[in-house]
Order: C-alpha cells, then sequence, then structure tokens
C-alpha cells in the first residue's frame, strides 16, 4: 500500500526511502537491515488500522482481538477509543491521501481528526482532550480554541494529573503554538513536569506522587518516561529552553541504561533514581514505536542520538527471547500486544511495587521461576499502529524532521 517515495524513476532503493523517510533511512548506518524491517512493519500497519476502523461512526476500536471458534482463528473489532482514533489519525496523516482514504473509508486523517476534535467537546478525559489539540493542530492547522482553554483550565485546578496526559497537554500546546498563544499551557505544563522529574530522570505515574498510595507513588510507567521526554524535546526546540532538552536527555539515558539484553524496553522504573521495578510485560508498541518516535524526536532537537538502542528494541519485536511464537502476524496485519508473565492479574507489579517502596532496587527473589514471562497477548490496539506510522514515517520539518542520515 506505500506509495513510491518521491525520487527519480532510476534512483536507487535506498536513495528512494532517504527521500521519502528519513528517519528510516538515518537507522542504516547502525544496521544496513533496518529499513527494511520497518518499511515492512508500517505496510503491515496499514492494513492493520483498517481492521481497527469503524467506517459508519468515523472511530477507531478499543481493541482488535485475536479469537478462536468453530470457524477458525479470525480478529474482532471491541469497544471504542477516542485517545485511539486521535493517535491512529496522526499516524495515518503521514500517509499520501489516497492511502488514507483507503483505509478510512473515504476520509483523510484531517476529517477523523475535525470528529475526533468535535467529540472531544463532550468528554471529561484530559488525555483524549491534549491528543485530540494536537491531531488536529497536526493534521488540519488549528484546533477549537475551547479545547485549548479546557487544558489550561486542567492545568490550573486540578490536584492532579497522569503524567502522560501532562506531557500530551505540552506537546499539544507547542504543536499550536504556531496558530495561536499557548505560552501559558506550555509554562505550566513544563513547569508541572519538571518538579516530578526525579534526580534518576524518570518520572512517577501520577502528579503529585503522593495523590497514588504509598506502595505506588514512586513507579511509573515506560508511558511516564516516553511521552514527557518527547514533549520537553519539542517544547525545547519551541522555546529555546536549554533546560528542557537537558531533562529529555536525562530521562532517554535512564531508559536506555536500563534497557534490557534483548532490546527490551522494560515496564516500570521507580522515579527516585531511575532503577527497573517491574520488567515485564514487554509491550511491541514500546520496541517498535513509542520508544523510536521519542528517541527521534530528541536527536532532532540537539538531543544524544540512541539509534543503537532503538535498533536493539526493534530487533525484539523479530527475536523476542521470551517466546517461540511470533509476534508479527502477516495474516491479520497486527503485531501482538505484548509478552507477559504467567500470572494473576498484574501479581508481579503489585510485589515488586511493595518490595521496592521499602527498599530501592529491591527485586522478589525467583520471580522470572515463579511467573515466567512466557504468555503472548493476542489483541492490538490501533494506537499502536498509528504511533508506528507516525514515528517512522515522519516528514523533515522545522520540529518533526531529519536534518541528516
Amino acid at each position: 500500500m506505500h506509495p513510491q517515495p518521491p525520487a527519480p524513476a532510476d534512483a536507487p532503493a535506498d536513495l528512494e526511502v532517504a527521500a521519502a523517510w528519513p528517519r528510516v533511512a538515518a537507522m542504516r548506518i547502525d544496521d544496513p537491515a533496518a529499513p527494511d524491517r520497518v518499511l515492512r512493519l508500517t505496510t503491515l500497519a496499514e492494513r492493520g488500522l483498517a481492521a481497527g476502523y469503524d467506517a459508519g461512526t468515523g472511530s477507531f476500536a478499543q481493541t482488535v482481538r485475536g479469537v478462536s471458534g468453530g470457524h477458525g482463528v479470525r480478529v474482532r473489532s471491541e469497544g471504542a477509543s477516542l485517545r485511539y482514533t486521535a493517535m491512529a489519525a496522526l499516524g495515518i496523516g503521514r500517509l499520501p491521501e489516497a492511502a488514507q482514504r483507503e483505509i478510512l473509508g473515504g476520509r483523510t486523517a484531517g476529517e477523523v481528526a475535525l470528529r475526533t476534535a468535535e467529540r472531544a467537546l463532550d468528554s471529561d478525559d484530559p488525555g483524549a482532550v491534549a491528543l485530540a489539540v494536537w491531531a488536529g493542530v497536526e493534521l488540519t492547522g488549528s484546533a477549537p480554541g475551547v479545547l485549548l482553554d479546557r487544558l489550561g483550565r486542567l492545568l490550573r485546578e486540578r490536584r492532579s494529573l497522569p503524567t502522560v496526559d501532562a506531557a500530551w497537554m505540552l506537546t499539544a500546546a507547542v504543536a499550536a503554538a504556531d496558530d495561536t498563544d499557548t505560552g501559558d499551557i506550555v509554562g505550566r505544563a513544563a513547569a508541572l513536569l519538571r518538579r516530578h522529574h526525579g534526580p534518576g530522570g524518570t518520572y512517577p505515574h501520577v502528579l503529585p506522587p503522593h495523590t497514588q498510595s504509598r506502595v505506588r507513588a514512586h513507579v511509573g510507567s515506560f508511558a511516564d518516561q516516553v511521552y514527557p521526554l518527547q514533549a520537553f524535546a519539542r517544547a525545547s526546540r519551541l522555546t529555546g529552553e536549554r533546560w528542557m532538552l537537558e531533562l529529555a536527555d536525562q530521562t532517554a539515558a535512564a531508559i536506555c541504561a536500563a534497557q534490557g539484553p534483548a532490546g527490551q524496553w522494560w515496564w516500570h522504573y521507580d522515579c527516585r533514581d531511575g532503577s527497573v521495578v517491574e520488567p515485564y510485560p514487554v509491550y511491541s508498541v514500546h520496541q517498535h514505536a513509542m520508544a523510536p518516535m521519542v528517541l527521534f524526536d530528541l536527536r532532532e532537537a540537539g538531543g544524544a542520538d540512541h539509534r543503537p538502542a532503538i535498533r536493539r528494541g526493534l530487533e525484539w519485536v523479530d527475536t523476542h527471547p521470551e517466546v517461540v511464537e511470533e509476534l508479527v502476524t502477516e495474516r491479520f496485519g497486527l503485531v501482538w500486544r505484548k509478552v507477559g508473565r504467567r500470572e494473576p492479574r498484574k501479581a508481579a507489579r503489585a510485589l515488586a511495587s511493595a518490595v521496592t517502596s521499602v527498599r530501592r532496587g529491591a527485586t522478589v527473589p525467583g520471580i522470572d521461576r515463579v511467573l515466567p514471562p512466557s504468555v503472548v497477548d493476542h489483541e492490538c490496539r490501533p494506537y499502536e499502529l498509528g504511533w508506528l506510522l507516525y514515528a517512522w514515517l515522519a516528514p523533515i520539518g522545522r520540529r518533526s524532521g531529519v536534518e541528516d542520515a
């Protein structure tokens, strides 16, 4: 489904890739096979996104799940998500219009973003509102002022906010800065994140952390690290503030230092020192999309170059030593969501949180033997494939482009 890149017909294949997708080409320096691996996944993502889209409502599902029954294995869409619709639209917006319309039942990503913004007017989900602004600005050039006003009000009035939501607010405000004055939102969101940036470079799950239970207050997920990293990298380009880039660099250094031996991006971190609280599950979206997305944003903002870590993370999608089963399913155009422990729901995380709340860096003895990481979750959420396209098919641009390969 990919169009041919805008290069002369007789141009070598690697020049075509460099012309259209500079981030993909940038991986060739560290691994000549990486561009082919990435393009295989982005092509697959176009099919998978179509499976999660409801043309009647213009929304994306909460998840696409693999199910088995009397007629064999199939996939089934479940639920609907305003957040995932905005994320998927951002990724699909990287594609040419014809490909967008093929996935979206005749619509463009911009049209989906406009619908998402309209629905966000009635949403009380701060993250969904922020994502709707972000998608609206990037895909249509503007976002409803009422949504921006709501972001400012949330930052002024909320007693606490999820770290991810605060980061998305900052990213949305940076995106909208060319269209309107978002200085107050940028300042408030950046200050909130800065205040809770831990000495090890990592963040808690909720800001401020004391609004959570004592055994959970010190724990932040991978998402709680990467979205602030991305937000500060982008904000540094807008504002010229060096401290923003320095905080983004510190967070990147922390997660890269903790990266697993097979390239795993681990799940939960201690905001007090950056150590890993609980490694599993390993989520495929972290490997092929979220880490590349934010680490490229950091590099393009003038921060450290973490392409070797990106490569190792990407390789895990194919090599994953935890399980024999393949995670990429060409049959359905999906990447299975995660490899997790064989356990009662989140039991290992609860144990690890309790243990590390008492002693930093502590581990639960024998956890990998008792609760082995051997279970594949046969679902794929549309945002995962949206972020995959958004991460890798970024054009050259003022705040999202690559200056060199």
